[in-house]
């Protein structure tokens, strides 16, 4: 099986740290990809490092792959646009994001949709899509050392509008508690006591997976796919997008070790059974298998 993998993403986020798992995962099985990626962009080049096939972006050069391959896999909204243009292709798209789906003639072209939760097929539904080309395929994230520390961790993400940096760290704030942010999650779990992922609008989540596969306790808003990932009080905290209420959720958490402790590795073992990287290949490769059938 040979898949062209589109990316047209500038930055290294959510998306593309599953794309690169994904290119992992497949390299592993003996599939043969190439990525089609920004140029410089820290996918592409930390793809190259590699050792993968990686192109540089643009219809031009897609023109000339995707006849050399099985199938077509657009990883984000720019990719499916691109993948689209593409006469008679066999399509999987990837939709990780809960935004509705607005460029409806392309949406009709896919032969199949991955959705990153049952919450982003829920919205390509109302989209127009068939229920019946959707498979969700949550995100997968690998296990990692448990953390042993005690800072309060959320990401670093106030530039992005859609997440909600600036009511964590009001939050913080009134609860009298330092928050620090992380552009390295995988680095920075490893001290980390409390991850607080807070957003405006979530297909699923993969930041706060990675803090659950550290035994990290999360404290996530109660939006979009979060709901499908934790389950409040059993392995971790959903609350309001209200500074008081996560502001009370980290006082519990930091007066209270042995709650956070109980609901860290509940966590982890959430991520064990539904939430790998090795859980989220087989069931893209699954998808690849039937759209090929």
């Amino acid at each position: 099986m040979r898949v062209l993998h589109l990316d047209a993403g500038s930055e290294m986020r959510g998306g593309q740290w599953q794309v690169f798992r994904l290119l992992e995962g497949l390299t592993a099985a003996g599939i043969e990809s190439t990525l089609v990626a920004r140029p410089r962009a820290p996918l592409f080049e930390t793809a190259r490092r590699q050792g993968w096939r990686v192109e540089p972006w643009g219809l031009g050069r897609a023109l000339q792959l995707f006849p050399k391959c099985d199938l077509i896999h657009a990883h984000d909204a720019r990719s499916h646009t691109l993948a689209a243009l593409l006469p008679r292709a066999r399509l999987v798209v990837s939709r990780r994001v809960a935004f509705p789906a607005r460029t409806r003639w392309k949406y009709r072209l896919a032969s199949r949709y991955i959705a990153v939760s049952e919450f982003v097929k829920s919205v390509l539904v109302e989209g127009g899509v068939s229920a019946e080309k959707i498979t969700v395929v949550y995100d997968g994230v690998p296990l990692l050392e448990r953390a042993s520390g005690i800072t309060v961790l959320a990401p670093a993400n106030a530039a992005d509008r859609a997440k909600g940096a600036h009511l964590a760290g009001q939050a913080a704030a009134l609860a009298n508690i330092p928050l620090e942010f992380s552009a390295d999650l995988e680095r920075d779990l490893r001290r980390a006591g409390v991850f607080v992922y807070i957003t405006f609008t979530e297909g699923l989540g993969s930041a706060a997976l990675l803090a659950m596969a550290a035994a990290v306790p999360v404290i996530a808003s109660n939006i979009g796919g979060l709901g499908e990932v934790i389950c409040d009080g059993v392995n971790g905290l959903l609350v309001p997008n209200s500074p008081e209420a996560i502001a009370a959720a980290l006082r519990e958490l930091t007066a209270n070790p042995d709650l956070a402790q109980r609901l860290g590795n509940a966590g982890r073992k959430t991520v064990e059974e539904r939430f790998t990287s090795e859980h989220m290949v087989s069931r893209t490769m699954e998808v690849y298998h039937q759209v090929l059938a």
